[in-house]
């Protein structure tokens, strides 16, 4: 119980995959203008890294492995989030028409999104077991949600101090700039999972 423990502190806050590993800042800057749309990103980003885990691990380690093929792991990984996300987005569109409408063209980009694929390689690099590599990509969905949620406040804030930026650092600029300060304020929680659970 450890182990499982430290692995989802880890994934949720020391190696936060937008925040310190940098992976899927495509749908981090451009959906995380309203915090509705951004949750409803973060679900989805979750269920397809848990989904793509549960289906990426036995295949990586039943077929690929075995036979020699474990050198086709990014292609055959991309080829099933592909089919996850588009599964999902069939699902979105039939039954919740608004978070499809409001996700527009950041949800197909899931398929693209390096966080997805990052998880499932990482899981298997860092020799997790199924159940690890599951938790961490819950973990890391629940990371990736939090940076989100964070993010989108953060950018609220910005925007409603807009008349006082100056107009050269309006927009892209103080986005990173305040991207880049959430990112550092996260390099704070490296040392928390040693001193947590020792």
């Amino acid at each position: 119980m450890k182990q499982y423990l430290i692995i989802i502190v880890s994934a949720v806050l020391v190696n936060n995959y937008v925040l310190a590993k940098f992976l899927g800042i495509c749908p981090f800057l451009g959906v995380s203008k309203k915090l509705d749309s951004a949750f409803g990103m973060s679900v989805a980003v979750t269920f397809v890294m848990a989904l793509a885990t549960a289906a990426t691990w036995p295949i990586y380690t039943y077929l690929l492995v075995p036979n020699g093929l474990d050198y086709l792991q990014t292609i055959a990984f991309i080829l099933i989030i592909a089919a996850l996300v588009q599964f999902i987005e069939i699902v979105m569109k039939k039954y919740i028409p608004a978070l499809h409408k409001a996700l527009g063209i950041y949800l197909p980009l899931i398929t693209t999104n390096c966080a997805v694929l990052g998880v499932t390689i990482l899981n298997l690099d860092e020799g997790y077991n199924f159940l690890e590599s599951m938790v961490n990509s819950i973990g890391s969905g629940l990371g990736f949600m939090l940076a989100m949620v964070i993010f989108s406040g953060v950018r609220s804030r910005v925007d409603a101090a807009a008349g006082s930026i100056p107009k050269a650092y309006q927009g892209i600029p103080i986005t990173l700039t305040a991207a880049a300060i959430c990112s550092v304020s996260f390099m704070g929680f490296s040392g928390i999972v040693d001193g947590l659970f020792k």
